[in-house]
């Protein structure tokens, strides 16, 4: 087995910490996936159940990650290993990398989208409220052969530049510096939405529940959202663990980017879902949703341009957050682990393989668009395959081995820093849930994705 260099980077501050954790767990899943997700599963019962999901689920899974990751000091596989000596456990390492690779082929198409969107806000194409127009607009983009292809790779290269750079000075010093500013954004788009003729429509379809329209299926979409939304599974979050300093309190800095993960979704739906309603567009108009109604907010204020422009700039730089968590993952361990092998070399032959097999899935809206696996496009698959498929499996595997194999005592050191923390009750709590709650909601997860029932 090759040996694992020794000198590692890692994050500098706690603000560093929390921020690069942060900009992990906020990107697209917020801004683009939870509104249209949102809008095609009925609003606020959907949002109720995400919450609940993100508590039972998504917060004890980030916990049970970061813990591990930073009890490893490696990456994924090699933490693993160092975990237990029953290999088969490694799995789940393997089977994050591969969650990785599947989730980005299709993510850095849509990363894609938003910079080609800061282009037509710059030159003027946005500036309409008509959905029709809007439409056209979206369309067109995503159909563009070349263009699509040449936004995905811009973004893989863009990323590249920042992973080569290392953790405390390329990832920790971009995510510090950029997270805020994405809220404040947030917040002046939320405003201005609001004062929109039709805003409190939008607000009761996110905020106005009704429980009778839960269903199995909707239950289902809400875990696997939680899965994409935190950056569960694909070994981000054990990743960037094995980079937390000794002292970081992992309880609470993974409950505080739960809630700010939550609010910048909220932020998100208030800025999207009053225009929805006041310029007659659909709620559930699927994954173009964020491109054709953020335009309409802005067109229809002063110097609306220029804030468009500027908050497709600023949601460019949330996803790069969370593209830089993702990549770091197959980065990290062939750095660490291959012979020879540079930051630098493991950075441009991930972002190669991940330009190859992106490919089917930024062409899915064009020249390959009638092309189908099971049903379903390119695109639709490797999100199936990675929210639905490998992300609920590597969480299992490690929902299993912290209550059954791992066990309470290794815990409790974990979460109180070896007696430095007075929280054993909370440890209590979260293990509870990671051994007999969790599991069982993400087994159901895994059995419905697999096609069991």
């Amino acid at each position: 087995m090759a040996q694992i260099k020794c000198d590692r980077d890692g994050f500098a501050t706690k603000l560093g910490v929390l921020t690069a954790t942060l900009g992990s767990a906020v990107g697209l899943g917020n801004i683009w996936k939870f509104p249209y997700m949102t809008g095609e599963n009925g609003g606020a019962t959907f949002l109720a159940v995400y919450i609940l999901c993100t508590l039972v689920v998504g917060l004890p899974v980030m916990i049970s990650e970061i813990m591990l990751g930073r009890f490893g000091k490696a990456n994924v596989i090699a933490t693993w290993r160092k975990l237990t000596p029953n290999r088969i456990w490694t799995l789940a390492g393997v089977g994050g990398v591969v969650a990785a690779v599947a989730l980005m082929a299709f993510y850095t198409g849509v990363v894609g989208w938003v910079f080609s969107y800061i282009v037509k806000a710059v030159t003027g194409q946005l500036n309409t409220t008509d959905p029709a127009v809007a439409q056209s607009v979206f369309g067109g983009m995503v159909s563009d052969t070349w263009a699509a292809l040449g936004w995905q790779w811009f973004v893989l290269v863009l990323v590249s530049v920042i992973i080569i750079a290392g953790v405390s000075k390329g990832i920790e010093r971009v995510t510090k510096t950029l997270m805020p500013i994405l809220f404040i954004m947030l917040l002046i788009v939320c405003v201005r939405s609001l004062t929109l003729p039709k805003a409190m429509e939008g607000l009761a379809f996110l905020f106005t529940p009704d429980f009778s329209k839960v269903t199995t299926d909707m239950v289902l979409m809400a875990l696997g959202l939680a899965f994409f939304k935190l950056s569960l599974g694909v070994g981000t979050m054990m990743t960037y663990g094995s980079y937390f300093r000794d002292d970081a309190n992992i309880p609470l800095t993974a409950t505080r980017v739960m809630l700010a993960d939550l609010t910048v979704s909220l932020l998100a739906g208030i800025a999207i879902f009053p225009a929805v309603f006041n310029y007659g567009f659909e709620p559930a108009a699927g994954p173009g949703l964020l491109f054709m109604t953020i335009p309409a907010v802005f067109s229809s204020m002063p110097m609306g341009q220029l804030f468009m422009t500027i908050f497709f700039v600023l949601t460019g730089i949330a996803t790069i957050g969370a593209m830089l968590s993702i990549i770091e993952v197959p980065v990290a361990f062939m750095a660490e682990t291959w012979a020879g092998c540079s930051r630098k070399m493991a950075t441009i032959v991930t972002s190669t393989t991940l330009a190859l097999f992106g490919i089917p899935a930024t062409l899915s809206f064009g020249v390959m668009g009638d092309v189908k696996f099971f049903g379903k496009t390119a695109f639709d698959c490797y999100d199936f395959l990675s929210s639905n498929i490998l992300m609920p499996s590597v969480g299992l595997v490690i929902c299993l081995f912290i209550g059954w194999a791992w066990g309470r005592d290794h815990v409790r050191k974990a979460l109180s820093n070896n007696g430095a923390l007075e929280n054993e009750g909370l440890a209590n709590i979260y293990f509870f849930l990671v051994k007999f709650v969790s599991p069982v909601l993400v087994a159901i997860v895994l059995a419905k994705g697999l096609g069991l029932f």
